[in-house]
């Protein structure tokens, strides 16, 4: 009952503001919006507190990384919400029912990848992502606009029909197997008696895939373009919250192959895609001269972080499920502050911002803290993740992939500094004087800084319980 009640709640919000007759975005439709963001996190909260659910005959459940998945997904959408309100009372979106009933179907379609056991539901509510946020990015009805959201369709396409050839080969690989078809804990209870090279081929399509979606390198080619045009707080959406559901399909696939005892394939085709997609954004973050198209490679640079963690196996796997909460959040804290600097600015662009600290001074001061936050510096808990994947390589004999990934921190780091440096503390132009901000503006940034914070120094027992029973699913364990 509680995860139909998940799912459901927010596709009935969505037919009712899309349904209304008036085409703006009215009180009510904001109303709507937070309200069934709240009630939305207040049902997953619940779950935490209840034992293990199913529904749909097994379809529907709520595992340890599922429920990481859910929770981070609707406390990033209540985050977002929260900022609506200040983001509508200076920006008018074209299409107002579009936007919020959009918002709601993304809602909807995350809620039930991260909980879906049957990995044809997942594959489901992923392609239902797509069509639910492409008219968000469409906001500004331009060219520019207009090539990102094709670019987006087109490349997600392509990356969700692989993901369904994927399907079709493990199907393939299950014919004649125990088990209810396509379902996680019946594949990985007879994960030894599946076919190999119909599993092989499972993965290679299921990572190419799904790392479309996530935004993995070389296929990450929508991202800059994309997170650059949509509004930041979509931007917020996509980088926190269909990532993770982006990256939960990769973790489940890798979960089935590794039980069958393919480690010794996964590995490497891991390895691969990680340090290429930091490579990717170290040498793109360089000379970067836009906010929003820096986090996109940041992103880049993070979902690389997450299959390298995956890929070393034992903590490594804890390391990248930690990361996986962090990387979220703290892209949901930083693309709201782009927004904000939007708002007050009317760009992104690093040539059009100077002084933020004092034209700005919460937002600034925040956009230097997330700097620090998102290259893994502490007190941060990204600091915490990103040390766990390098100590699984260094364990493991990896000093290679140790070695190679600090240089390209480093070299993002550098990168990443200078731009926002010199937005946060460069000279403002003559006459521009402080603005005073909206508390809906700086509420939902402030609330995942303090979560990225507290993650830091301090994981609350709940919340590494589930880490841990995630890491030792998906075969890591806890450091």
């Amino acid at each position: 009952m509680w995860l139909l009640a998940l799912c459901l709640l927010p596709v009935a919000a969505a037919a009712v503001t899309g349904a209304a007759p008036s085409p703006r975005v009215t009180r009510w439709r904001v109303g709507a919006l937070v309200g069934t963001a709240a009630v939305h996190l207040a049902l997953t909260a619940m779950l935490w507190r209840l034992p293990p659910q199913q529904a749909l005959n097994g379809w529907l459940g709520d595992d340890a990384l599922g429920t990481i998945v859910l929770t981070l997904t609707s406390v990033l959408f209540f985050a977002t919400s929260v900022y609506t309100v200040g983001y509508l009372a200076r920006a008018t979106p074209r299409g107002g029912r579009v936007f919020v009933s959009g918002m709601l179907g993304f809602l909807a379609a995350t809620t039930v990848v991260a909980l879906s056991q049957h990995l044809a539901m997942l594959w489901v509510g992923l392609e239902a992502t797509t069509f639910a946020v492409a008219p968000l990015i469409f906001h500004r009805h331009d060219r520019r606009s207009l090539e990102a959201v094709w670019k987006y369709l087109v490349l997600s396409s392509v990356g969700i029909a692989l993901a369904l050839l994927g399907i079709f080969f493990l199907a393939s690989a299950q014919h004649g197997v125990p088990g209810d078809p396509l379902i996680l804990g019946d594949l990985t209870a007879h994960a030894r008696e599946l076919q190999p090279a119909w599993l092989r081929a499972a993965f290679v399509f299921l990572l190419v895939g799904f790392g479309t979606k996530m935004g993995l390198a070389p296929m990450h080619t929508w991202k800059p373009d994309t997170y650059g045009e949509a509004p930041a707080l979509v931007g917020a959406l996509m980088a926190g919250a269909l990532t993770s559901c982006a990256f939960l399909g990769v973790a489940r696939i890798t979960q089935v192959t590794t039980a069958a005892g393919l480690t010794a394939f996964v590995q490497p085709v891991l390895f691969a895609f990680g340090l290429l997609s930091l490579a990717t954004a170290a040498a793109f973050v360089i000379g970067q001269g836009d906010l929003k198209r820096l986090l996109a490679y940041s992103s880049v640079e993070h979902m690389g972080l997450l299959v390298l963690g995956l890929g070393l196996c034992g903590v490594g796997t804890y390391g990248a499920v930690l990361h996986l909460v962090n990387n979220g959040l703290v892209k949901g804290w930083l693309f709201l502050v782009a927004g904000n600097v939007v708002l007050a600015t009317g760009t992104s662009a690093a040539a059009g911002n100077r002084g933020l600290v004092r034209t700005l001074p919460v937002s600034g001061v925040l956009l230097v803290a997330g700097l620090f936050a998102v290259t893994g510096s502490p007190p941060f808990g990204l600091f915490l993740s990103e040390f766990t994947i390098l100590r699984a390589a260094v364990d493991g004999g990896h000093l290679a992939i140790a070695v190679s990934t600090l240089v390209l921190l480093a070299i993002i780091f550098v990168g990443m500094a200078v731009l926002v440096m010199n937005m946060a503390l460069g000279e403002p132009a003559p006459g521009v004087r402080p603005v005073r901000e909206s508390a809906w503006l700086l509420a939902g940034p402030l609330a995942l800084a303090g979560l990225v914070l507290l993650l830091g120094v301090y994981i609350p027992g709940p919340v590494q319980a589930t880490l841990a029973r995630a890491a030792v699913a998906l075969g890591g364990r806890v450091p």
